[in-house]
């Protein structure tokens, strides 16, 4: 059965699934974790390198994040320097496409004369050459390409360079974001997320049954269409799970939505313009790139905090771990506003490891109802949502266009949130709220999904029509009785 979209996310599932393994039985010595490398690559030809050694020595430093990375690096995201070595290195480069032709025009283009003629062929002089890309622009032959790292391609923020000497990419953590584009898109499983799922574990075992303390289960809506190509993995079997994990109760992260569309509504009307403060990753963009525009961040947590924190006002002993696609979630959960209500924050990949390391057969449990939020806290977790969920929240407090008129800015990944936040600095923007997704879609195109899935929209609105609760108050008003914590 395939739950991923590629072989890298595949290897990473192994190693957290055999971590987790050994976490579950207590096992975690550290003869066993060096036993963990020939057990993923056995002996045998190698997978994807030149020897099992090397994947060997990979898997090693895997082992590593997946027991929480390096303690004195602060960033949640690291660069496993050993399998950073197989992308071009070459910058811009002429290839077999150029023509010979006599217009030169890549030559004439080039500020610094970093390209000869030889044999009527453009070489590029790398000693010379800044690789500015006016030769590429100029060549009519589109004979002269630049070779971008796909790490560095899917970093918006610039906060990934290469090392000049090591030819290794590097993460500078004074621009970087924590949104994990570079962990999805590097196609060498080069970069990866630190893992928490050991301190997971322990927490389960530690609560004796939840007898000690009681384990709760927050899951981010977008959690629906993680088996979106698996049509016997249904939305109740996963909540059964997830208990049989060891969890008291599992609680939607939707219903923390819901709570928080009433209070940002309000806060907007008071305030008359807000950037949202939901994702994590915008609320750290706008922090290091529009400095200026801090003080207009939504001062309300964001719905995993919000709910976690109701569920620790109930439960002050409780345990609390949060499931979603969100690598910056890890982050966001070690700020001084959130460390308290958080316990520990896992992406949907490493929630599939753990169904994994305990034998959990999913599509063959029982359902589990999971009914404690609105459509509209369900359908935060795509691009839109938010906006959709304050309209209504204006609507039942029955706030008219005439007395307070949202004009929402929809921001669909981080070129869009650049744009609307360049505006709103320059005071030229139209809107009064601004909602900032870094990923493209929303939650349900998050870094830790299983799958990126083209139904993953569609699944998550039909989830948000199938809530009892039709309206933001009765989601709310609910809660206490459903879940007398």
């Amino acid at each position: 059965m395939t739950y991923f979209d590629n072989d890298v996310q595949q290897l990473k599932y192994e190693v957290l699934s055999e971590t987790a393994r050994l976490a579950f039985d207590n096992s975690l010595t550290a003869e066993n974790l060096m036993d963990l490398a020939a057990v993923i690559v056995p002996d045998g030809e190698s997978r994807m390198r030149c020897c099992i050694y090397k994947e060997r020595a990979i898997v090693n430093e895997r082992v590593k994040l997946a027991l929480g990375g390096d303690s004195k690096n602060a960033n949640i995201i690291e660069v496993l320097n050993i399998a950073c070595d197989e992308c071009p290195v070459n910058g811009i480069e002429v290839t077999a496409s150029c023509r010979g032709c006599i217009a030169h025009k890549c030559a004439n283009a080039c500020p610094r004369d970093a390209i000869a003629i030889v044999n009527r062929h453009a070489v590029i002089e790398k000693n010379k050459c800044v690789e500015c890309g006016r030769c590429v622009a100029a060549c009519s032959y589109s004979a002269i390409v630049r070779h971008t790292r796909p790490c560095v391609n899917a970093c918006k923020t610039n906060a990934i360079s290469i090392n000049k000497d090591t030819k290794k990419a590097m993460i500078k953590d004074d621009k970087c974001i924590s949104c994990g584009a570079c962990v999805y898109q590097c196609p060498f499983g080069a970069i990866m997320d630190k893992s928490f799922i050991t301190q997971a574990i322990r927490m389960i075992h530690e609560s004796d049954n939840n007898q000690n303390y009681k384990m709760y289960a927050v899951v981010a809506p977008s959690f629906v269409s993680q088996y979106a190509n698996i049509p016997e993995i249904t939305t109740g079997k996963v909540v059964t799970a997830i208990k049989e994990l060891g969890f008291h109760a599992v609680i939607e992260a939707a219903l923390g939505a819901d709570m928080v569309a009433s209070l940002e509504a309000a806060e907007l009307v008071e305030k008359g313009f807000l950037t949202s403060s939901c994702c994590p990753a915008f609320v750290r963009f706008i922090h290091k790139n529009y400095p200026a525009l801090t003080d207009n961040i939504s001062h309300n947590l964001s719905p995993m905090a919000q709910i976690a924190k109701i569920i620790k006002q109930m439960d002050p002993n409780g345990r609390v771990v949060f499931f979603g696609p969100c690598i910056a979630k890890k982050m966001e959960r070690q700020r001084e506003s959130v460390k308290d209500y958080i316990d520990c924050v896992l992406t949907f990949e490493e929630m599939q490891a753990l169904f994994h390391a305990k034998n959990l057969k999913l599509e063959k449990l029982e359902e589990t109802p999971l009914d404690n939020a609105s459509y509209f806290g369900r359908i935060f977790a795509h691009s839109g949502g938010l906006s959709a969920a304050v309209a209504e929240a204006l609507k039942e407090e029955h706030i008219t266009p005439e007395q307070f008129a949202l004009k929402p800015a929809v921001c669909n990944g981080i070129t869009e949130c650049k744009a609307a936040l360049l505006k709103a600095g320059r005071g030229v923007l139209t809107e009064n709220f601004i909602e900032g997704m870094i990923c493209e879609g929303g939650c349900i195109g998050g870094p830790a999904c299983l799958s990126h899935s083209s139904k993953d929209k569609k699944l998550v609105q039909t989830y948000g029509h199938e809530a009892i609760e039709k309206t933001i108050a009765d989601a709310i008003s609910i809660f206490d009785e459903n879940y007398k914590i």
